[in-house]
């Protein structure tokens, strides 16, 4: 059997189709009464545009709450895993040494960049919060400082 819009493609194409656009995220679409999800991050790449790819071996996650007081930096560093961040409280810039940069604010969330220097800086009034969580494994570091 075949679809004229699916030219070249057998019958489970249109099928499959349909399934990813009624299933979008990945929560059940039922929960017990009372349970809310709401979805604010979902990414293939980070927010410079580049491939999230998952280091091989023993994996290991790493959650941390990361705090910076009014007008300072984290200085200099890179994360050679994947790292995914939810702005708590306050404001942030991040820098790429090429000029580019990401502005958040609580609430927002970010896939940072993989194996790129960039700096943070608290620019608000108020420390500023942001839960961290790293997909990396056994071997690797979550963040290395840059010279």
């Amino acid at each position: 059997m075949r679809f004229p819009y699916f030219r070249g493609m057998n019958y489970l194409t249109p099928i499959l189709a349909l399934l990813l656009l009624t299933h979008s995220t990945g929560f059940p679409s039922e929960l017990r009464d009372g349970v809310q999800v709401q979805e604010t991050l979902s990414a293939t790449q980070t927010w410079d545009g580049a491939p999230i790819r998952y280091p091989e071996g023993t994996a290991k996650v790493t959650g941390a709450i990361i705090t910076l007081p009014p007008g300072t930096e984290t200085g200099w560093h890179m994360h050679p895993v994947p790292c995914f961040a939810l702005i708590l409280e306050g404001d942030l810039v991040v820098e790429l040494k090429d000029g580019r940069t990401k502005r958040l604010k609580a609430g927002d969330t970010l896939a940072e960049v993989i194996g790129t220097p960039h700096n943070g800086k608290n620019t608000g009034k108020v420390p500023l919060k942001i839960a961290v969580f790293y997909a990396g494994n056994t071997e690797l570091k979550n963040t290395i400082l840059c010279p």
